[in-house]
């Protein structure tokens, strides 16, 4: 069984008519793509007509337009539009993690119903491109599996007290591994557990397209014109923000924003592109996909922890077969910013790791 849930929004003044903005949004985007409300109407099975009624009352209700067009010059969207489009863009970069981790909890609900006997693998794991692109691959594979979004020092002490099978953790490559270790070996011991491998990615600061600031570097965030955008405490990416400003000797209070904070790799992106902030760190797919300019940092693995125990519990070997296989690799290998060259490959933390603190 699988069940998706999608964030939704409408807008209106209390008590009045409201526009949902699923279709309105699904228009506005083609006309972006397109340059054409007829062809971006065609794109989303509506009539010309229909779509034109739909934008022309939306318009009503803001009192402001939002295409302009004319003839021979197609159409092009207002700033209004644009932000709509950018607020549901950051909606769902933000509500996204939540309601995965909500439909998985629903379907293994059902699954227990409808197949009481079946055992499910328990992922705890920080909200990231190459856990989602695993987990439309269990899917496509019908393998069951329960994955609730954590942060990495949550998923391992959870895998600690035995609440999930799999527990996601990344640790930098370099000069910072030793210090992400220690707060990991807090729960991990090399007797009991074991990685295996996900992938290698690439950390770096997000800034608008075309770098209009020239950021350059962490040094860069001290400055007065830059607004940071940050990760909540207990993240990875959060303590490594933390190292680097420590590297570079500037204290939190020195960085414009330094408390503000979104969930999510994703959602740091959308608030960036969407003009309120100006910096922040995150791994490169993120800001990709949303058309930001991306300064690299360092490199860091992403690994699953799990009990040696376990690797033999059949629910889990199909998951790790499954993780291995060139399936996973490609799809893992295709996202901007990761390598899946070791894809799959399960390690002790003493070989993983040549030095344990």
């Amino acid at each position: 069984m699988n069940i998706t849930l999608r964030p939704q929004w409408d807008v209106g003044p209390p008590g009045g008519a409201r526009v949902d903005t699923t279709a309105l949004l699904a228009l506005l985007s083609g006309v972006q793509e397109t340059g054409s409300l007829a062809q971006a109407a065609r794109g989303v099975g509506q009539s010309y007509r229909h779509a034109w009624g739909l934008v022309k009352g939306a318009e009503a209700l803001f009192g402001a337009p939002l295409i302009d067009s004319g003839r021979g010059r197609g159409s092009t969207l207002t700033e209004l539009a644009h932000k709509l489009i950018w607020a549901d863009r950051r909606i769902a970069a933000r509500l996204s993690p939540l309601l995965e981790s909500l439909a998985s909890e629903l379907e293994r609900d059902l699954d227990r119903s409808l197949t009481p006997q079946r055992s499910a693998v328990r992922i705890d794991a920080s909200h990231g491109f190459a856990v989602a692109r695993l987990l439309e691959q269990m899917h496509a594979t019908q393998l069951p599996v329960e994955l609730r979004y954590r942060n990495s020092l949550e998923s391992v002490a959870s895998l600690a007290r035995g609440d999930c099978d799999l527990a996601g953790l990344h640790v930098p490559i370099g000069e910072f591994e030793a210090h992400a270790l220690r707060r990991y070996l807090r729960w991990l011991r090399a007797d009991t557990h074991c990685l295996v491998h996900v992938a290698v990615r690439t950390q770096g600061l997000f800034v608008a397209r075309d770098n209009p600031k020239k950021v350059r570097g962490i040094a860069d965030l001290t400055r007065a014109d830059l607004r940071f955008v940050n990760r909540p405490e207990g993240s990875g990416t959060r303590v490594l923000t933390e190292l680097l400003l420590e590297r570079e000797h500037i204290p939190e209070s020195a960085v414009l924003g330094f408390d503000d904070t979104e969930l999510t790799h994703a959602a740091v992106a959308a608030y960036i592109a969407s003009g309120m902030a100006d910096v922040g760190i995150g791994v490169q797919t993120a800001a990709q996909r949303f058309g930001l300019h991306f300064i690299p940092l360092l490199r860091e693995r992403y690994f699953f922890a799990l009990r040696i125990a376990a690797l033999e519990q059949p629910h889990v070997k199909a998951v790790l077969t499954m993780l291995g296989s060139p399936a996973s690799r490609a799809a893992i290998a295709s996202l901007a910013g990761y390598h899946a060259a070791e894809t799959g490959r399960i390690q002790r933390l003493g070989e993983a790791f040549e030095r344990l603190p």
